[in-house]
C-alpha cells in the first residue's frame, strides 16, 4: 500500500489533466503518466501493470478496471496520449541530433571506464531523464550503446598508441610476426603451430610445478617482457577492468587474429597486446615470488627428510635397539626408585659397557640432527638451485622499510654483488672476512 501511495496517486496537478479525458481512455491515460513519472519511458503493454495498480489507479479515476482491456496501445490514440504527457511532464521525443549527443556523452563519461553493455544502457537511461529526453526505443537503444563502446575503445587505443614511440610500436608488433621465434625453445613435433614457439607464447604461458625449470623459465618470461620497455605509467588513467578486458583479449586471439588487426588497425593491436605486456609484467613476478618461496621450502623440506632417513637408518645399523629400549624401560618402571646401576645395567646383556658402546656408535657414526641439516641444504643449493636463485635475484628487486628485515636486504645485496663478480662460491680462511662469513650466511637461505 505505502508503494502505492508513492508512485500511483494521482496528484494535484495531475487531476485537471486525467480528468479531461473520457471515461473509456482514463485509466490508461492515468497508467501511462504515472509509469512515465515514476521509470522515465512509457510501458511496452498492459503486462507493465500489476492488477493491484489498476485496481488502485481505477478508484481514483472513478473507471472501471476493465476498461484497460479496450485500450489500444499501438494506434493514433496513444501517440497522443504520450504527447500530451510528454508536453506536461517537460519531455521531448529523442532525435538524431539527441542520440549523437547521448552516444558522445556515453563514450566520453561511461564505456571509457565501464565496458558492460548493461551497466551502460543504465546510465543511458538516467542521462535521458537528466536532459528530459524520452529513452529510445530498445533497438535503437541498443545501437547507442554499442557505438558508445566502440569509440570510447577507439579513442583509448589511438590515445595508448600515441604515448609510444615508433620503436618501442616495433617491437610490441614483432610479438605477432609470423618469422619471430623464441631462441632456445626446441620443437619435437612436427605439427606444432606456427607460432606455438614465439615469444608471444611464452609470455602467455602459465608457470609449471616448483622446479628449476619453472623459474628459470618465467626468469625468460619477465626478460621477454622488460626487453620491449613499455613506459612506466602507460595505463595509469585506464579503469582496471577495461585493461583487464583488453588483456583477456589480446590472450585469447590467436596471433594470425591479431597480425590481421595490426593490417587494419595497428593502435588496437599495440594497445592490446601492451595491456597482456603489463598484466603478465605483475602476473610472472607474483609466479616468481610464489616460486621462490615454494623453492626454498622445497629445498628445506627435502633436507631435513633426508637427513630424518639418515637417522631412522643409522638407528636400524644397531642390532636390538628395539628391544634394547623395551629391556630398560620395564625394568625401570618395575624398580622406579632404584639406581641405575642396580636397575638398569642389569637388565641390559652386557651391562654397563654393551651401553658404552652404544653411546659411542652414536658419537661416532650416528648423524646430529641440526649439523647435518645445514650441510644439506647448502648442497642442495649449491649442486642444483644456484643458478635458478642468482638469476632470479638479478630480476626482482627486494625492498623493506622495516628495519628488522634489513639484514636480509644487505644479504641480498651482497649475494648480488658477489655474482657479477662471478664469484658464487666461498672458501674457509684463518681469518675469514666479514663480507665472506656474510655470504656464507646467505647461501643457503
Amino acid at each position: 500500500m505505502d508503494e502505492l501511495i508513492e508512485h500511483w496517486t494521482v496528484l494535484s496537478d495531475e487531476v485537471g489533466l486525467v480528468s479531461a479525458k473520457q471515461e473509456g481512455t482514463r485509466l490508461a491515460f492515468t497508467l501511462l503518466l504515472k509509469y512515465f513519472t515514476r521509470h522515465g519511458r512509457f510501458p511496452r503493454g498492459r503486462a507493465a501493470f500489476p492488477d493491484e495498480v489498476v485496481d488502485y489507479v481505477a478508484k481514483q479515476t472513478k473507471t472501471s478496471a476493465g476498461s484497460l482491456g479496450l485500450y489500444d496501445w499501438s494506434g493514433r490514440t496513444i501517440e497522443r496520449h504520450r504527447g500530451e504527457i510528454r508536453d506536461h511532464l517537460g519531455f521531448r521525443e529523442c532525435w538524431v541530433a539527441d542520440a549523437d549527443k547521448l552516444t558522445d556523452w556515453l563514450a566520453a563519461n561511461v564505456a571509457n571506464a565501464e565496458r558492460a553493455p548493461d551497466r551502460v544502457r543504465e546510465e543511458l537511461v538516467k542521462q535521458c531523464r537528466r536532459e528530459r529526453i524520452e529513452p529510445p526505443s530498445p533497438g535503437r537503444m541498443t545501437r547507442i550503446v554499442r557505438s558508445a563502446l566502440h569509440n570510447a575503445e577507439q579513442t583509448w587505443f589511438h590515445r595508448i598508441a600515441a604515448r609510444l614511440d615508433a620503436v618501442t610500436v616495433a617491437r610490441v608488433l614483432a610479438l605477432v610476426a609470423a618469422d619471430n621465434a623464441v631462441v632456445e625453445i626446441e620443437e619435437s613435433d612436427d605439427d606444432l603451430d606456427e607460432d606455438e614457439g614465439s615469444v608471444l607464447s611464452l609470455i602467455k604461458a602459465m608457470p609449471g610445478n616448483v622446479s628449476l625449470d619453472s623459474m628459470l623459465t618465467e626468469i625468460r618470461k619477465l626478460n621477454a617482457i622488460r626487453a620491449i620497455e613499455l613506459p612506466a605509467g602507460l595505463f595509469a588513467d585506464v579503469a582496471p577492468k577495461v585493461l583487464g578486458g583488453w588483456r583477456f583479449r589480446a590472450a585469447v586471439e590467436s596471433p594470425s587474429h591479431l597480425r590481421r588487426r595490426a593490417r587494419n588497425v595497428p593502435e588496437a593491436t599495440v594497445t592490446l597486446l601492451a595491456a597482456l605486456l603489463v598484466e603478465r609484467e605483475r602476473e610472472v613476478t607474483d609466479a616468481l615470488v610464489d616460486l621462490l618461496i615454494a623453492t626454498v621450502h622445497r629445498v628445506g623440506a627435502r633436507a631435513e627428510r633426508k637427513v630424518t632417513e639418515e637417522l631412522i637408518n643409522a638407528f636400524k645399523r644397531v642390532s636390538g635397539k628395539e628391544n634394547l629400549l623395551f629391556t630398560i624401560a620395564d625394568a625401570s618402571l618395575a624398580a622406579p626408585d632404584g639406581t641405575v646401576r642396580e636397575v638398569v645395567f642389569p637388565a641390559v646383556r652386557g651391562g654397563e659397557q654393551t651401553l658404552r658402546e652404544l653411546v659411542h656408535e652414536f658419537k661416532t657414526k650416528g648423524p646430529v640432527y641440526r649439523r647435518t641439516v645445514q650441510p644439506t641444504l647448502k648442497a642442495s643449493y649449491t649442486n642444483h638451485y644456484r643458478r635458478g636463485l642468482i638469476e632470479l635475484l638479478e630480476v626482482l628487486e627486494f625492498r623493506s622499510n622495516n628495519t628488522v628485515h634489513q639484514p636480509v636486504i644487505d644479504a641480498l645485496k651482497l649475494v648480488k654483488r658477489y655474482a657479477k663478480a662471478g664469484n658464487t662460491t666461498t672458501t674457509r680462511s684463518a681469518r675469514p672476512r666479514p663480507s665472506t662469513r656474510a655470504l656464507s650466511r646467505t647461501g643457503p637461505t
